[in-house]
């Protein structure tokens, strides 16, 4: 089992690390704020406007200042949103690892979000949002999952609206901050040789108490602004069976299929993992692949994914095609789709798909810097470490009857979701 070692503040920051032989340290604050968090109608986009404009000045530093205490030192500075988590991350030598901790908590607790920035950054986001617009490929999983969780906050993408950007102001960054990024919604993680004792130590004295004022980011308090977090929104009910049709004037047609699906902590999750592995995951020798690639020659790329937030998911297959092959497309993956519902894995098939999946679980882990986000969401959102061979002995725990009955419950014909970008 790998040894982690963690650690928690009394204001509820949480720390975890795993000890690593690189010179390479990598570590960032993972906070449990994302575009679900967001007040629907009166703040899209603004976790990942507040995302950019975390990097724009604090009261010690200023724009350039941030970018150079880490980048002058050869290493890197990074940042992501999604739709329940905002990471703030770093990559640097194991020396300066003291100085990427206290540029990643200046910026996390001590952003000034100033004005005359945000008017200048709002256009660089207004440019990221068109980029976006002009990739229909990348496009359509954002509109696929507004329309499978319309009217809440999962349902709107993560970037935002141009119109709705340019009027969020100092004040509009300052009070999404103040209620989100809070400690006990964040774990600082890091994967490297360092000394545990150091960090915790060098954390204790920078970070808010969490009940002194903290600069900027207010009181830290768990009551202070209570009145101020939203409530989660409910989900409403999925309307399956529907299509949906854009003209974009494209080329060439992109669809996507698919349905709501499971949270985190459902046990039926690890049964659809592998499911959709076998189906449409990396492997060419991925069922879709075979049967619209290979087989037929219909499109270029054909993929299954899935998506698991806290309270629900999300499975979909996406493909590219001439517009003229849509519905050929279509009865393809049906076809595929209705196979394994009927027909379980014979044990031979079942030992071949558990195999591949661990094996590219274990080359992934070989990507440091994603391993080390990866370790870092799971304590976020589960409370404990990520541990590969538990992963393992979950896989393997997976039955052809587990399979079979997630493909019944998820992909009957009236469950399913479909959207064409033609």
């Amino acid at each position: 089992m790998t040894k982690y070692n963690t650690y928690t503040f009394e204001n509820g920051l949480r720390i975890i690390h795993l000890p690593s032989v690189s010179q390479v340290v990598y570590c960032g604050y993972e906070i449990a704020a994302g575009t679900r968090d967001e007040r629907l109608g009166e703040e899209e986009g603004l976790a990942h406007f507040c995302e950019h404009m975390t990097f724009k000045g604090t009261e010690r530093r200023n724009a350039l200042q941030i970018i150079n205490a880490i980048e002058g030192l050869g290493g890197e500075l990074n940042a992501f949103t999604n739709k329940e988590d905002t990471v703030y991350y770093a990559a640097i030598t194991k020396d300066h690892f003291l100085q990427a901790v206290d540029v990643l908590t200046d910026i996390v607790f001590h952003s000034q979000y100033p004005q005359h920035e945000i008017e200048k950054e709002v256009e660089v986001i207004c440019d990221e949002i068109e980029s976006y617009n002009d990739s229909p490929a990348e496009l359509i999983y954002d509109e696929f999952e507004n329309i499978l969780f319309a009217g809440h906050p999962l349902g709107h993408n993560i970037l935002g609206k141009a119109d709705q950007l340019r009027g969020y102001t100092t004040e509009d960054a300052l009070r999404f901050t103040q209620r989100n990024y809070r400690p006990e919604k964040m774990v600082f993680f890091v994967y490297g040789d360092i000394d545990f004792s150091r960090l915790t130590k060098r954390l204790k004295s920078i970070c808010p108490s969490g009940k002194d004022e903290a600069k900027n980011q207010g009181d830290w308090s768990m009551t202070a602004h209570s009145e101020q977090i939203p409530q989660p929104v409910p989900l409403i009910p999925q309307s399956g069976g529907q299509i949906f049709t854009h003209s974009i004037g494209s080329h060439q047609a992109h669809v996507m299929i698919g349905t709501r699906a499971y949270c985190y902590n459902d046990p039926r999750r690890m049964a659809l993992y592998l499911l959709n592995n076998i189906l449409g995951g990396p492997g060419m020798n991925a069922r879709l692949n075979l049967s619209l690639r290979e087989r037929h020659g219909l499109v270029y790329t054909v993929e299954s994914s899935m998506v698991s937030y806290g309270d629900t998911g999300a499975w979909s297959v996406y493909f590219g095609c001439d517009h003229h092959d849509i519905r050929k497309c279509c009865h393809l993956v049906r076809k595929e789709l209705d196979r394994i519902m009927k027909k379980p894995l014979s044990n031979s098939q079942l030992t071949i798909a558990k195999r591949q999946l661990k094996g590219q679980l274990a080359i992934a882990c070989d990507n440091r810097e994603q391993f080390a986000l990866d370790f870092g969401r799971s304590y976020l959102h589960h409370g404990h470490e990520r541990d590969l061979d538990k992963l393992m002995q979950r896989i393997d725990a997976v039955t052809a009857e587990d399979i079979q009955k997630v493909a019944n419950e998820l992909f009957a014909t009236d469950n399913l979701t479909t959207l064409i970008f033609e």
